[in-house]
């Protein structure tokens, strides 16, 4: 589903990713960890075509297809999709409407589909317009759900959301990667193309591991990815001994190669 090459980006002529090596397979689900400041949105946010994100070398193959260069709206028509950590408010375009263009045309059940995340009575007001966090992320799985992307790319879903909503948040997560056929797919050739989904997710807490099928994770330190194991495993080491002793434990010798900067 999706291969990249020793990815190297700027953001203001700073180098932040660092010869980045990651490949995801079709319906597999991949997680992120990393401390702030580490690269991770970066990625994100260069794996969907945003402008600031130079890339100075490598590739992104996404599908069989090179990437690296393509515009935004190309990759998201080849089945990219991202939930954002923090959204645009757009005034004077509905939610609802927004929905209907991710859906490119697409028959269907707007209303049902917001319903499901308790979303129906918001798709009148304007983009993220006074929404809080809960209902920013509901927005953003809404649209998700109306586009039907093949990878997924999720930042940090459990930002900004209380307890009340992570289950729904969860729940729904794990609904488009194992493929909601029941949900948002409407004929068989969907529910096929649907058990494909990929997903990649950047996440502190480790919450969303209580609702998602995870197979593999790495960290991401200063730009570069080490310490590959499974995502619990992971998690486990950061929350007993924090990034930098989670680093020497998992990677060994690699820790001083990555860890060129003390955390603060």
């Amino acid at each position: 589903m999706l291969e990249i090459h020793d990815l190297h980006v700027e953001v203001k002529g700073t180098p932040v990713l660092k010869g980045i090596d990651l490949h995801i397979k079709s319906g597999e689900t991949f997680i992120l960890f990393g401390p702030n400041g580490s690269g991770k949105t970066t990625l994100l946010m260069t794996l969907m075509g945003f402008s600031g994100y130079a890339v100075t070398q490598g590739q992104i193959i996404f599908k069989g297809t090179d990437i690296t260069n393509a515009p935004m709206y190309e990759r998201a028509r080849l089945g990219l999709g991202m939930s954002f950590q923090r959204p645009p408010t757009i005034h004077g375009l509905p939610t609802g409407k927004l929905v209907e263009l991710c859906g490119r045309g697409r028959k269907m059940d707007v209303e049902g589909m917001a319903r499901k995340v308790h979303f129906d009575s918001f798709l009148n007001r304007d983009v993220n317009a006074g929404f809080s966090g809960g209902e920013i992320k509901r927005s953003e799985l809404l649209q998700l759900m109306a586009q039907q992307p093949d990878l997924l790319l999720f930042d940090e879903p459990e930002s900004g959301v209380d307890l009340e909503n992570m289950a729904l948040v969860g729940q729904t997560v794990r609904g488009l990667l194992d493929g909601m056929p029941e949900r948002c797919c409407a004929t068989l050739r969907q529910r096929e193309k649907a058990r494909g989904t990929s997903g990649l997710i950047i996440t502190h807490t480790g919450h969303i591991l209580e609702y998602v099928n995870a197979h593999r994770g790495q960290v991401m330190y200063n730009g570069k990815l080490c310490c590959e194991a499974g995502p619990r495993e992971i998690l486990e080491h950061i929350a007993s001994h924090g990034y930098q002793e989670c680093l020497r434990c998992l990677a060994g010798d690699m820790f001083g190669q990555i860890a060129e900067a003390p955390l603060k």
